[in-house]
């Protein structure tokens, strides 16, 4: 089993930035991908970005070139830097982790993750 822990999460005004971080323990071998989701309240958790354990990193349209996600594998830890923040980004924050997912880690949808996070709430005003 795969535990994971986020935080970094916190208050930032528009254009700011903040870093979460998730760390991995556990049967952390295992894992092949990890994500970032967010969701808001009534709505779907939303696909941030991905990364393989190799580094190939995916993003969705709505982050892409404000977001960066990066790990550091000795330290069993994922990262997301978000820089030019915006008050839509506002929301909790989850990171997930999966098993499988392919050389790229084109993984958007929950239900392909088979561990999750807590969430860390992040709010943009």
């Amino acid at each position: 089993h795969v535990q994971l822990v986020e935080s970094g999460g916190g208050s930032a005004q528009t254009g700011g930035s903040l870093r979460l971080s998730c760390a991995a323990s556990g049967a952390a071998s295992r894992i092949e991908c990890m994500g970032w989701f967010r969701q808001i309240p009534g709505k779907e958790r939303e696909w941030v970005a991905s990364i393989h354990r190799d580094g190939f990193a995916n993003y969705a349209d709505s982050v892409k070139g404000r977001f960066t996600i990066s790990k550091d594998s000795a330290k069993n830890t994922l990262y997301l830097q978000m820089n030019s923040l915006k008050p839509d980004d506002t929301a909790m924050y989850y990171c997930a982790a999966a098993e499988g997912g392919g050389a790229y880690c084109f993984l958007a949808a929950a239900y392909e993750y088979n561990y999750w996070g807590q969430g860390t709430q992040v709010t943009v005003s």
